[in-house]
């Protein structure tokens, strides 16, 4: 567990002791766009489709907005950005839990210190097998965020040896075989010397969420006298990261604990500052809602600032409007309808297959019959990853299990780049294709290959038509794919 470095907080703060999240900013800009003018909003929605990344009164407009006819278009365009960056595919993964002891208090969480019903554990490298085995070998997973509480017995050596143990496990499927290729991190804030470890044995994107950028309303869940209470120690996990050599990062809040308004232009703001700091801003913004969790007294005390399905809806869209060259990451805390309706504005990861009980995976539980005392939340889609591949090629996107960008070192201000220009869309509908032609192959049901056929064929005939002189490669690898070559890739 990393002990916090005040010198490591202090050499990113303003000049004046300040920190970036300007509470007064956004409360001021909120009131000053309570009644946005309709041509505004629209030269808002064009500088969005242009990929410019929104500023605090512009975001405050959009958040603002109430006009069913705009917000109509915001819809449109959101979807049309998330095209033209990432094209029409939805990236899939899955969550791994490998610990549950905790020394953080956070009133709305199951695994807080102070909850005694807990079942707590932290998986052995055997027993983190035999999840891979299930994830990689069984359900065809090729990425996963792997959840670590902090804790002595979950410190970055221990995440650094199971991520090893991740990537070293590789099992036979009916034509080739299954691996996880790419182990992104949620874990607690960490030093600059421990993250440099991370980096070292490969992670992929290092997420840490800030819960609540409200710095009253995280002082009243998060006991100071816990690591976690150290609101600035949180706020700067990823200025460190990026001083670590790790340019892929996740930022996000948890909506439900304040004003979902405030938590969007609070997250803008965040993007904004690594943008100036480092020149590339997130790779990931999440927006998990708050869930029901056991022995969790903070559940009521927020309640007030719960969210509506529509208010969780134009967090999506604005957040997709405000920072349009970020991935957006879906969760199964949603519920399967939620998650249909939000997908097209403009979401690029979901999860699937989720389990969120220690061991629950190699133990072949049923989703549906979650365990309250082993979960840190209570999941509102437990769908297989096949269900939800098919649920995909219904709304007519295709399922990416690509990992290549990441390996080919197209990470930070290398993948913005080519994210803005559109050329990583590019790389990716190939891999795309390639890595869904496998992944059929290998775990699709035969309802779910009727369906994800036609899609995949349309993908082929728009690379023929828009990208010729790729055309010839991805025939060759497609065709090797097929005949049970694995983890080929541009």
């Amino acid at each position: 567990m990393s002990s916090i470095i005040q010198s490591q907080i202090d050499k990113y703060l303003n000049k004046d002791g300040s920190d970036f999240i300007n509470e007064d900013l956004i409360f001021s800009s909120l009131r000053g766009a309570m009644r946005p003018d309709k041509d505004y909003i629209r030269e808002i929605i064009a500088k969005s489709k242009s990929l410019e990344t929104l500023l605090p009164e512009e975001t405050a407009a959009l958040l603002n907005t109430e006009d069913p006819e705009l917000i109509a278009e915001m819809e449109k365009a959101a979807l049309e950005i998330k095209l033209k960056v990432y094209d029409n595919r939805i990236v899939t993964f899955a969550p791994l839990y490998l610990s549950s002891k905790c020394v953080n208090n956070c009133k709305y969480c199951s695994f807080r210190s102070e909850n005694k019903n807990s079942v707590r554990r932290v998986l052995t490298m055997p027993e983190v097998e035999r999840e891979i085995k299930t994830l990689a070998g069984e359900i065809g997973h090729k990425r996963i965020i792997a959840v670590y509480g902090e804790h002595p017995e979950s410190d970055v050596n221990y995440i650094a040896e199971s991520m090893k143990t991740i990537y070293n496990s590789k099992y036979k499927t009916r034509k080739g075989f299954g691996a996880i290729r790419r182990v992104n991190v949620n874990a607690a804030p960490m030093s600059i010397e421990d993250l440099r470890i991370l980096k070292d044995v490969g992670i992929g994107t290092y997420q840490v969420f800030q819960e609540t950028y409200h710095r009253q309303t995280y002082a009243k869940l998060h006991p100071k006298t816990t690591v976690k209470g150290n609101f600035l120690w949180r706020l700067y996990a990823m200025h460190r990261a990026y001083d670590a050599g790790i340019d892929d990062v996740g930022i996000g809040a948890l909506y439900g604990l304040y004003d979902w308004k405030f938590e969007v232009m609070a997250t803008l703001l965040h993007a904004r500052e690594l943008e100036a700091k480092f020149g590339v801003g997130p790779h990931t913004i999440s927006f998990p809602r708050l869930e029901h969790a056991d022995n969790a007294p903070g559940l009521i005390e927020t309640k007030s600032t719960h969210l509506t399905d529509e208010q969780f809806k134009k967090v999506v869209l604005c957040i997709r409007l405000s920072v349009p060259y970020t991935g957006m990451i879906l969760t199964a805390r949603e519920n399967q309808k939620i998650r249909d309706e939000v997908i097209p504005l403009g979401i690029t990861q979901t999860d699937a297959s989720s389990k969120i009980g220690l061991g629950a995976y190699a133990e072949n539980l049923d989703g549906s019959e979650q365990d309250a005392v082993r979960q840190q939340f209570i999941l509102g889609d437990t769908r297989s990853l096949d269900e939800v591949v098919r649920s995909l090629a219904k709304q007519g996107f295709i399922t990416s299990f690509c990992t290549a960008g990441y390996r080919c070192g197209r990470t930070g201000q290398k993948i913005l780049d080519a994210l803005k220009s559109g050329h990583e869309g590019q790389f990716c509908k190939l891999n795309a294709i390639i890595t869904y032609r496998e992944w059929l192959d290998d775990f699709a049901s035969p309802e779910t290959i009727a369906l994800a056929e036609p899609i995949i064929q349309k993908e082929i005939n728009e690379v023929k038509e828009r990208n010729p002189k790729m055309f010839n490669a991805l025939t060759d690898y497609y065709e090797k794919t097929k005949n049970g070559a694995r983890d080929l890739y541009f």
